[in-house]
């Protein structure tokens, strides 16, 4: 009769099994292949943008709580749209447009939607963003963002178009351009 000890049985298993005794050598890195955001094309890095904006823009807002801001009224992203890259013909009347257009500023058109919360009532809302981007030697940098607000489901828009480079949604690009470049955004 044959009395088995769990623990040598734990033992023999342990080395005996491929996942622990197999001794995993790192393959070396192919210095020819980039990650780098930079070297995407505009239309691959803007999709993989668009999975990853919703959370980027929402951590935004949840540490402009945490600092305290005076505004009281946060959005939620639910969701970021598909972009599209299309230009749109640049007013001829206004030289900030004209010089962007002239040193290589890419546009990119793209929709959020977004849920408020005002006096405990939720509040559905879509933004349609219009970004400006250009690639420098640091990557893809955000020149300026517009954003225009409507009702979701879509009705007329609310508001004329505003500056928003500085607003929740163009800080969670320039926070995603930053961790790409950096190679710590999953790859797709």
């Amino acid at each position: 009769m044959v009395i088995l000890c769990p623990c040598c049985f734990l033992i023999s298993f342990v080395s005996l099994s491929p996942a622990f005794s197999k001794n995993l050598i790192p393959k070396p890195v192919n210095s020819d292949l980039s990650n780098s955001c930079s070297e995407q094309s505009l239309e691959s890095l803007t999709t993989e943008l668009m999975l990853d904006l919703p959370s980027y823009a929402n951590r935004v807002t949840q540490r402009s709580r945490l600092l305290r801001r005076s505004v009281d009224i946060y959005p939620y992203i639910l969701a970021a749209g598909k972009p599209e890259f299309q230009s749109l013909p640049l007013n001829p009347g206004i030289d900030s447009f004209q010089k962007y257009e002239s040193e290589g500023v890419e546009q990119v058109f793209f929709t959020t939607r977004e849920r408020q919360y005002i006096n405990k009532k939720a509040m559905e809302l879509q933004q349609f963003h219009w970004l400006f981007l250009t690639k420098t030697q640091l990557g893809w940098q955000v020149v300026m963002m517009f954003t225009q607000t409507g009702e979701y489901p879509v009705k007329p828009l609310l508001a004329p178009p505003r500056d928003s480079s500085n607003g929740a949604i163009a800080q969670g690009v320039k926070l995603w351009l930053r961790d790409c470049e950096a190679g710590s955004v999953r790859r797709k």
